[in-house]
């Protein structure tokens, strides 16, 4: 899906340019001449879908359900299944053969990009933690504050406070040592300590600005990015609460997983005689957050007009906290604190680092894989198909803004997508509807519920928290897409009494 304006009615049908810029780069990557191939197309966006919204939709429908069977019932590997059902999706959608190895490779490496960095770099972290002994002194330190029967609460917590500047993937990589340690300390299985966690994350990432989602849906409709900050974290806290807290403890009762060594690098190792003080690590686990919070600020006060953000300061200091460089510092800095200042030689650090990657590798190929199949969906105009049938629905402007984001959505699996086109779908109808500043609010927290729900093997990040808890497909299903319906369910319900009352 193209970011140019004309590119949905070029797509399908509408008036195309004159002469189209033959520079021209598709967000999905996939801008390559097609001379010297017999054809007359100059990129991707001069395609033209043929096919009607009601094939789209089947098409989609069917890859789904073969790469579930594939990876269920067949037995094959996820990484294998999602690049195969992604290539054969791309013929029946009829996306031109010269583009469709680029389409595959830019949704790969998009996500690749997001992902890469941010979990080698955060499995670095947690490794250091781990070895370290800092895992079980800040595990102990939660557990003795709280109690044992509240630590799912108290990771939930933490997880929200992260969970404010600080994006989904990187902040439950960063966590879920501590999450692991808890778990293995007090037994129980995993899920219903890592459960609450990812799913602070979550709607923290889908509800509150500064998160790109929310952010880009209220510029689209002009609501107002306070507001959008204050109602945004009252829905988010009971939301979080009765989706990830209360589903986890259930979940976790009746689904009761081994805690994985895959940040371990193997069997638990015996605590360490001398570990570092819970305030070290609370200490090294700020840092980045305190780097991140520290771009999108300035971010925001540059979108304000406060500061301004083509000054040489702004532009080092929010590169700075870029989320790949604030992980990348705290790894060197803990690197240092818990190795090098605490005996280790620079031999035994670099081992361990190395030795956090291994294990990794697998999740960020399978992640990588699902951003593939999801580009596709979205290259192929499934998602504009689906767009362009829901328009004219007649539904409540909240209503609607929560089913057309839900179907976009599952569709084509980025939440982040999904707001933003449902947001600018409905943009006229808000503009034009007279509504208050609160219910504007409520409009975008509706369109974000709806982003959210139905998490399924479109979506990266069900691969991510999939694989990091080292659950089959099937699992996942049950645990964490319920989880995430939930999630967008209760904050649409919230939103909508919102609406009501603004």
């Amino acid at each position: 899906m193209c970011t140019a304006p004309d590119v949905v009615a070029r797509r399908y049908g509408g008036a195309c340019p004159a002469q189209p810029p033959r520079a021209h780069r598709c967000r999905c990557g996939a801008a390559r001449s097609g001379r010297g191939r017999g054809r007359a197309l100059e990129t991707i966006d001069d395609w033209t879908q043929t096919l009607g919204a009601g094939a789209l939709l089947a098409i989609a429908a069917v890859a789904i359900a073969v790469l579930l069977v594939l990876i269920i019932t067949v037995r094959m590997h996820a990484f294998v299944a999602l690049v195969l059902v992604s290539l054969l999706t791309a013929f029946a959608t009829r996306i031109p053969p010269e583009f469709v190895i680029s389409t595959l490779t830019a949704g790969f490496g998009s996500t690749l990009a997001s992902v890469a960095l941010l979990v080698g770099l955060g499995a670095m972290l947690g490794r250091l933690v781990e070895v370290s002994g800092g895992a079980q002194a800040l595990a102990d330190a939660l557990i003795g504050r709280f109690g044992e029967k509240r630590a799912p609460l108290a990771l939930g917590i933490t997880s929200l406070v992260f969970g404010f500047p600080i994006f989904f993937d990187a902040g439950l990589v960063v966590l879920l040592p501590i999450v692991f340690t808890v778990a293995r300390r007090l037994g129980g299985g995993v899920l219903r300590y890592a459960l609450p966690t990812a799913g602070a994350f979550s709607v923290m990432h889908i509800l509150v600005p500064p998160h790109p989602g929310p952010v880009a849906a209220s510029g689209l409709l002009g609501a107002n990015v306070g507001l959008v900050l204050l109602i945004g974290l009252v829905v988010a806290l009971p939301t979080w609460y009765l989706s990830s807290y209360l589903f986890g403890l259930w979940a976790g009762r009746r689904i009761v997983l081994g805690v994985p060594d895959i940040l371990s690098g193997g069997e638990e190792r015996e605590t360490d005689p001398n570990p570092p003080t819970p305030g070290t690590v609370v200490g090294l686990l700020l840092l980045p957050l305190v780097l991140i919070f520290l771009d999108t600020g300035l971010n925001t006060l540059t979108s304000a007009g406060v500061v301004d953000g083509s000054t040489t300061w702004v532009a080092v200091l929010r590169v700075l906290g870029a989320t790949p460089v604030a992980l990348l510092i705290t790894v060197i800095v803990a690197s240092y604190v818990l190795g090098t200042r605490r005996g280790r030689g620079g031999e035994v650090v670099e081992g361990l680092l190395n030795s956090a990657l291994g294990p990794v590798c697998a999740i960020i190929l399978i992640t990588g894989a699902g951003g593939m199949f999801g580009g596709v969906l979205r290259t192929s105009g499934i998602g504009d198909a689906l767009a362009g049938a829901l328009e004219g629905i007649g539904l409540p402007v909240v209503v609607a803004a929560f089913v057309i984001a839900t179907l976009l959505r599952v569709a084509q699996g980025s939440a982040t997508v999904a707001l933003t086109t449902a947001a600018a779908l409905v943009q006229p109808v808000v503009v034009a509807g007279g509504y208050s500043e609160i219910q504007v609010v409520a409009i975008v927290l509706a369109l974000a519920g709806g982003s959210v729900v139905l998490s399924h093997v479109n979506d990266s990040g069900f691969w991510l928290v999939g694989r990091f808890l080292e659950m089959d497909v099937k699992t996942t299903l049950r645990t964490w897409t319920v989880l995430e319906t939930l999630l967008g369910t209760i904050a649409f319900g919230l939103a909508a009494v919102v609406f009501v009352i603004g």
